[in-house]
């Protein structure tokens, strides 16, 4: 059976050019629990007859939206080894998982440019989460308190000029509130935060400053160098949001909108996008590993106190977890800083390929430069809502591409996001064939 499982997945993957880039969800009424296992072939069977068919080929070189990898052969690897050997990572008793672990945290921080300390999660909310919690736990400290241990007792600002909505959420989890997230003036018709704003904001006290390196919409890139600088000034905990924006440092070309970014107290860098590896697979890193522990330490007569070299679970959310790291690791080992930087300089040459394609064409207009991987465009003339999705809708159902929506400066939009690593020239030509372009 390992090899018909083998085979169903090979069969899948060969088979992704061919699936529907997105599909509609197959309905099925919830089937009762078997009383007696009937066995992994027909379970195989079962699967590709009733749920298969309602799987997209989000893995695929044309499914454009949000911002997704794919996940590249050496990944896939580390992925189905991870599994075989079942390892929990959460501390350093009786494997090399950990170990493991932090060989691939310092590759990732070689890869970017950043000596920090850090640690595997699931994804970029979780960094995120993990960043401004140490945030504010560095908040706590100014006053000689600890909010690990006393819990918020006065509110907390944290300042940004165009956060991603897992923030928010983030804020609201960690007992700050959404409510305590002060909007930054952005620069004219950009998404990145004006400088004097902010500093204008920091004068008022010590905040968290979200910094955005790569925006959702137009991957817009904060002025990190100028913020840093404010530190000289005003007591703030620098968080910069990179999550697929980092991976511009792998780029001697794009590298420099990262100027600045080493001088962060937490960075948040999400690993399924970019490094095209399975869900769910992120990366924080942290100056003060020591607030990070205080926060997160899990203390428990057969867990054992953290030590000098913490373990995982005394730094993330999870005690308990699988080893995120393997696939990074395989990944990183097979293709090196310049495998990346060729999926990165492809994937920005793609996507300025197209908004240079809707930019000429009569149907669409860009809102903003291609800075990076992103095309944010919409119709000609005044676009409403309803015509956007109805487009969307029609390129969905072709099969040949999934892009989503959004909204820009008040705008209806369309966003296409360039990160897989299959991706290509002719497929940039049949997303555009399907926009009417």
């Amino acid at each position: 059976m390992k090899l018909a499982t083998r085979a169903y997945a090979e069969r899948i993957l060969l088979g992704l050019d061919a699936r529907p880039v997105a599909t509609g969800p197959v309905e099925h009424a919830p089937a009762a629990l078997p009383e007696d296992g009937a066995g992994l072939r027909a379970a195989l069977q079962t699967f590709a007859s009733r749920w298969e068919p309602g799987f997209s080929a989000g893995a695929g070189p044309r499914y454009l939206g949000f911002v997704t990898g794919g996940t590249t052969p050496a990944a896939l690897a580390g992925d189905w080894l991870t599994a075989a050997l079942d390892q929990n990572a959460h501390g350093a008793v009786g494997s090399s998982a950990t170990a493991l672990e932090r060989e691939a945290v310092s590759w990732l921080g070689a890869l970017f440019g950043l000596d920090l300390p850090g640690a595997f999660v699931t994804g970029a909310t979780m960094s995120n989460l993990v960043g401004l919690a140490t945030g504010r736990e560095w908040l706590g400290s100014l006053s000689g308190g600890s909010v690990a241990e006393d819990g918020v007792t006065t509110p907390i600002r944290v300042l940004s000029g165009a956060p991603h909505s897992s923030i928010a959420k983030a804020l609201s989890v960690l007992g700050i509130g959404r409510r305590h997230l002060v909007p930054v003036a952005t620069l004219p018709g950009r998404e990145a935060v004006d400088p004097a704003a902010l500093e204008r904001e920091l004068a008022a006290g010590p905040a968290i400053v979200v910094a955005n390196a790569g925006t959702v919409n137009t991957v817009d890139f904060d002025d990190l160098r100028a913020i840093a600088a404010l530190k000289s000034r005003y007591e703030f905990w620098l968080h910069v949001d990179a999550a697929f924006g980092g991976f511009a440092a792998v780029s001697p070309t794009f590298a420099p909108l990262l100027d600045g970014w080493a001088e962060a107290d937490s960075v948040c860098v999400d690993l399924h996008k970019w490094l095209n590896v399975p869900y769910d697979s992120a990366v924080q890193f942290t100056r003060r590993q020591d607030l990070q522990l205080r926060v997160f330490e899990n203390v428990s007569s057969y867990l054992g106190a953290p030590g000098d070299t913490p373990d995982f679970m005394h730094l993330t959310p999870e005690t308990s977890r699988r080893l995120l790291a393997l696939a990074a690791w395989f990944a990183l080992a097979a293709y090196g800083r310049a495998g990346y930087r060729e999926i990165v300089e492809r994937n920005v040459a793609c996507a300025r390929e197209m908004g240079a394609r809707l930019d000429r064409g009569p149907r669409w207009r860009l809102l903003a430069p291609v800075r990076l991987n992103v095309v944010c465009f919409t119709l000609s003339g005044d676009a409403t809502a309803e015509q956007i999705a109805e487009v969307l809708d029609a390129v969905t159902r072709s099969g040949e591409a999934f892009l989503t929506p959004t909204v820009y400066q008040g705008i209806p939009a369309v966003r296409a996001a360039f990160s897989n690593w299959r991706t290509t020239a002719a497929d940039v030509d049949r997303v555009c064939t399907a926009l009417g372009t």
